[in-house]
């Protein structure tokens, strides 16, 4: 008879160099899980900016005219990602964190960021962010509706010629 003694644990396989199989003692380790949703538009705008910026000051760019020649996009649409770097570095921040998206709209557009962007005065910059980045707001306030019937002496006279 023979009392031979048992061990019991477990293992599993990996694929390791040049497609060679591993033994690991254990269970394999469970893949994190991937938070539902997606990066916003408007924060990998915002990290591709950064990153231009850094090209250039590095001197891998000679300039933003290589990057979009590089990137095969017009120069005035490096310029626009660009230009979100003079927004006021808390606004930079919050769009780099802003959370991800799960539907098909975003809650803050690059339109309405760029009008932010053009103002110079990061005070002014901060009261429209945090008009644009409120729950309950509207992302796109500069249409066509807020604006108002236009003046009679504003009105184009072409053609009346």
């Amino acid at each position: 008879m023979n009392d031979g003694v048992t061990i019991d644990f477990k293992v599993h396989l990996t694929t390791g160099q040049f497609g060679s199989r591993v033994l690991h003692a254990g269970e394999r380790a469970k893949p994190p899980e991937v938070p539902a949703g997606r990066v916003p538009r408007i924060s990998k705008l915002m990290a591709l900016a950064i990153r231009f910026e850094d090209l250039v000051r590095s001197g891998e760019m000679a300039d933003f005219a290589d990057i979009a020649e590089l990137g095969q996009v017009t120069r005035a649409r490096v310029s626009q990602i660009v230009n979100l770097l003079n927004l006021a570095p808390d606004i930079q921040e919050a769009i780099l964190f802003l959370p991800l998206v799960a539907g098909e709209r975003e809650a803050v557009s690059e339109r309405a960021v760029r009008h932010i962007a053009a103002e110079p005065d990061w005070a002014r910059q901060r009261a429209a962010w945090s008009r644009l980045s409120t729950p309950c707001q509207d992302p796109a306030p500069d249409s066509r509706a807020d604006r108002g019937p236009r003046d009679a002496s504003r009105r184009s006279t072409r053609g009346t010629r």
